[in-house]
């Protein structure tokens, strides 16, 4: 694929693409070095055999979100396809520093939609390493309803008060590794919805950013179960949260979440390091008039140190309906760093099982029940 570095490749793309997918050995799809204009690409399988995306070079979108060609879709989407190399060493870079300045979803419900760097939906046994993606309008990557999917020696770049650019976001998804990578953006360095199953998050980087998180869940009654989620020997650093669940209140779905592992973790002044949060409203836009009806389950935090930003360490907020069972909290070393009172832990409608080490001491006072 020979173009002018600066000329619009989509189209290049599109037919290397089409031509890999038909092809019955495998084959790759060639970007070089240099800077090149990509306008929007949907790639789509089913593909015949193995198909290696190879991008050495860096494509960049239009600054100006008003130029994508389809505006309801992604900048670059990928779909149904099994047995994919994503790789090259390249960059994708969104551009989206004058997109962000449109971002008002906080307060707006028909705020404007602005494109995802990349979108994988439908990816089977697949691998995506030492790419960056860069300053992403919307979020970073998406993951959805795929499975047997790797992220490793990944990058995400973007400002911390780059908003609702959550570096990946897995749904509906079974068997994602994200591994050796390093995590910097404006949200959540990882999100996670319904329907998510082994999920294996280690040796990551997180920050800026809002921490690893689970949900928001609860706000479909259609919403399925999350299961078995890793999160194992990775540093948050200036967070602005350490590793969270969130479900809302007064919302209709009634699934569980269980089997959370939050293990050999480093905090590096992240604010509120451990986070289980079933009161979780931001900006009022939603009723606490009833409880949670999600039930969380079976959850280890072991091997926290280092500092937190904020006295609050330990926040285990759970739902008066459906109180959390089967927590395990052990070995916490965490000192505050800030001035505004002595360093706490928030327990209600949980009964956590101690071990080791507890510093400052996990639900000193008996658990609340709402």
């Amino acid at each position: 694929m020979v173009r002018k570095p600066g000329a619009d490749i989509s189209q290049a793309v599109l037919d290397a693409w089409k031509e890999a997918c038909n092809s019955t050995s495998p084959s790759t799809v060639f970007i070089p070095p240099g800077t090149w204009l990509l306008s929007q690409v949907k790639l789509l399988g089913p593909n015949k055999a193995p198909i290696e995306l190879q991008v050495q070079g860096t494509l960049q979108a239009s600054p100006d979100p008003s130029k994508l060609p389809n505006k309801e879709g992604e900048w670059i989407t990928i779909n149904y396809v099994n047995f994919l190399t994503l790789t090259g060493g390249g960059v994708l870079d969104g551009q989206g520093q004058e997109a962000w300045k449109l971002n008002d979803c906080h307060k707006n419900k028909n705020c404007a939609k602005l494109p995802i760097n990349l979108s994988l939906n439908f990816i089977n046994n697949s691998i995506i390493h030492d790419v960056t993606t860069k300053d992403s309008k919307n979020f970073h990557v998406n993951c959805i309803s795929s499975y047997n999917v790797t992220f490793l020696r990944f990058t995400i770049s973007a400002p911390g008060d780059s908003p609702n650019t959550d570096g990946i976001h897995v749904a509906r998804s079974t068997n994602i590794r994200i591994t050796d990578s390093i995590i910097k953006t404006g949200d959540d360095c990882v999100s996670m919805g319904d329907e998510t199953k082994e999920v294996y998050i280690q040796n990551v980087t997180c920050g800026p950013g809002h921490g690893i998180s689970i949900g928001s869940l609860g706000g479909y009654a259609t919403e399925k179960d999350v299961t078995g989620v890793y999160v194992k020997n990775c540093t948050f650093i200036g967070t602005t949260n350490g590793v969270r669940v969130k479900t809302w209140p007064s919302a209709p779905a009634t699934l569980t979440v269980s089997e959370l592992h939050f293990e050999d973790l480093i905090m590096d002044n992240a604010s509120l390091p451990i986070v289980i949060d079933q009161e979780y409203c931001p900006h009022n836009l939603c009723s606490k008039d009833r409880p949670s009806s999600i039930k969380i389950s079976n959850v280890s935090i072991k091997n926290v140190r280092g500092t937190t930003s904020t006295a609050e360490a330990v926040w285990l907020v759970c739902s008066s309906l459906k109180p959390c069972e089967n927590v395990e909290v052990g070995d916490i070393d965490l000192t505050y760093t800030g001035n505004q009172g002595p360093i706490t832990t928030q327990c209600t409608n949980v009964k956590p099982k101690f071990v080791g080490k507890q510093n400052p001491p996990v639900c000193a006072t008996t658990a609340k029940s709402a």
